[in-house]
This record gives C-alpha cells, sequence and structure tokens, in this order.
C-alpha cells in the first residue's frame, strides 16, 4: 500500500511504511478479537451487572478502532 506524502500528492511507500501497515493491521486484528468476545459476553451474560460491564468494554473496543484509524490516517498524512 501506498501512502501519501506530508504534501499529498507524492506516494510515500518502503520498509518503514509497510511496517506501519503490518502494525495498524495486526492491531485492529486483536481489537477485533477483544470486541467479538466482549459481545458474546453482553449477549450471554445472565447478570445485568456482567451484561453492563460487557458492554462499556465493547464501548470501549470501539473506541481503540476509531483512535488506530485516525492514528492511521496521521501518520500516512506525514509520510511515515
Amino acid at each position: 500500500m501506498n501512502l501519501v506524502s506530508q504534501s499529498g500528492d507524492v506516494p510515500v511507500s518502503g520498509p518503514k511504511s509497510d511496517e506501519m501497515n503490518r502494525l495498524f493491521h495486526r492491531l485492529n486484528n486483536q481489537l477485533g478479537i477483544v470486541l467479538a468476545h466482549a459481545e458474546m459476553l453482553e449477549q450471554t451474560s445472565v447478570e445485568e451487572a456482567q451484561r453492563e460491564h460487557a458492554s462499556r468494554v465493547v464501548a470501549s473496543v470501539i473506541d481503540a478502532l476509531g483512535t488506530s484509524r485516525e492514528i492511521r490516517r496521521l501518520s500516512h498524512t506525514a509520510g511515515i
């Protein structure tokens, strides 16, 4: 995947950007696993307190995925 330089018009690629892409992919996969488990707990919990806790974990993971997406966007804009 090519990245865009700070000027926004020159593609940037190379070992550094490839490694960043791999790290973002790993992070998103790991967060996806946590999200799936939290959603499962949310759906199967018998006690309301457990469901609420699982719901908070789900919301936090969704926030973390958004943060990861934003960091990726900013790093691409910066040519990292």
